[in-house]
């Protein structure tokens, strides 16, 4: 049997030398039996060359170079060359059954501590509010003025002969303390108390002790002769009878007066040594109201009021009134009782008032009574009454109305 002439010793086709050969397929050592061939796409190109793709059908059929017989002469299948940033296509493995759903984190429930903080802080004050409004007087007092800058209060001391209050035997009521505060659109806060028993000009009735105002014509005619003297138009009027004072002492558990001289007075029953003492509701009231005593009179009692409201409002803002729920109903409480306002206010504007009232009752604070002429003046009656600086009154309280004060313009009487 004649064998095929590749396979005779005399017909024995010479292999080129594999020295300097390059690798070509999928990265396998040059072997020796395998023809080198050029190809254009060795050559490098700047241009990026397109990949083949082959059918899956083609490529089940096409062999690898390296089982094609050696020196069968057929020509090796081209092979794109791996580009380094392009790794080889890998065919993933089917995907296995879905994963199961993990089951959903149960939601925390909000401790109920955490609900009713939540309820006491946004719900609370709500409620002292209404609480506040509907039960506190409200009564006709503003005269319907036009406007003016800043924000008026006029703030009121009624001299009740109430179970509690004044204890005497006078008639009717007055006007025990007047107060006046100006919260300027620009400027300082400022609070005035007018002696009640300062001679001026009552609208339709003529000239009289300012706290006749409140006897002939009550909160309505009291408002309008002190919109007459100092020019301003009152905003909020706020009313406390004397009974009051007590009260909102008494709901905060008391307030630390202090008076540098021994006082026994009969007509106020206030029994104090000189210095500074914890006084409970009756004590403030007596301390407030007592002047027969004061060397300085009216003007006196005016400091010790003024002192007494202050120190009421220090006590309302301590940290322990604001986080204690139950002082702040009692506060809240014996204030609506206790206290009236004008038709068109309610306890926010109340707040207001405190707030002004904190801030001017400082240290330096502008506060005190407006200029004064005499302390005795004889009226055409023959009563004794206190008259006003009427060269300077005027400016005085144009003054006030623009948050221009200092305290050299209030009475220095000693």
């Amino acid at each position: 049997m004649s064998q095929p002439p590749s396979f005779k010793p005399t017909n024995k086709r010479r292999r080129p030398a594999a020295q300097g050969a390059e690798n070509v397929g999928h990265g396998e050592q040059p072997r020796a039996d395998r023809t080198q061939v050029f190809r254009p796409e060795d050559v490098p190109s700047s241009e990026p060359r397109p990949r083949r793709r082959t059918s899956p059908a083609a490529a089940s059929t096409q062999q690898p170079p390296s089982y094609a017989p050696a020196g069968s002469g057929q020509q090796e299948p081209e092979q794109p060359p791996q580009r380094p940033s392009e790794p080889p296509h890998q065919q993933q493995p089917p995907a296995g059954p879905p994963a199961s759903r993990r089951p959903r984190k149960k939601r925390r429930k909000w401790p109920i501590v955490l609900i009713i903080v939540l309820a006491l802080v946004i719900g609370w004050p709500g409620f002292l509010i209404v609480h506040g409004n509907n039960k506190m007087e409200h009564m006709d007092a503003l005269s319907g003025a036009a406007d003016t800058p800043g924000t008026t209060y006029l703030i009121v001391g009624s001299d009740k002969r109430e179970e509690g209050g004044i204890d005497d035997p006078t008639e009717g009521q007055r006007a025990d303390t007047i107060m006046l505060m100006q919260v300027p659109e620009s400027g300082d806060t400022s609070l005035v108390s007018i002696p009640r028993d300062a001679y001026v000009e009552i609208p339709e009735y003529g000239a009289d002790k300012i706290n006749a105002a409140y006897s002939l014509g009550g909160p309505e005619l009291l408002v309008a002769t002190v919109e007459n003297l100092s020019g301003m138009t009152v905003d909020h009027y706020v009313e406390v009878s004397m009974s009051g004072v007590s009260s909102l002492v008494d709901a905060v558990s008391g307030v630390n007066l202090c008076l540098d001289y021994d006082v026994s007075d009969e007509k106020s029953n206030l029994e104090w040594t000189a210095g500074c003492h914890d006084a409970d509701g009756q004590t403030a009231l007596a301390f407030s109201r007592m002047r027969y005593s004061d060397p300085k009179g009216d003007l006196g009692r005016g400091e010790r009021q003024r002192q007494v409201v202050s120190k009421v409002i220090q006590e309302a803002a301590t940290p322990v009134t604001l986080i204690n729920p139950v002082r702040q109903y009692k506060l809240v409480d014996a204030a609506a009782t206790t206290l009236a306002m004008d038709s068109d206010s309610g306890i926010t504007n109340l707040a207001g008032a405190a707030l002004g009232l904190r801030g001017v009752m400082g240290d330096d604070g502008l506060m005190g009574a407006p200029p004064i002429e005499s302390l005795n003046y004889r009226t055409p009656s023959g009563a004794s009454a206190v008259l006003l600086d009427t060269e300077t009154i005027d400016s005085f309280f144009e003054k006030m109305k623009n948050g221009q004060l200092t305290l050299d313009d209030f009475a220095q009487i000693g």
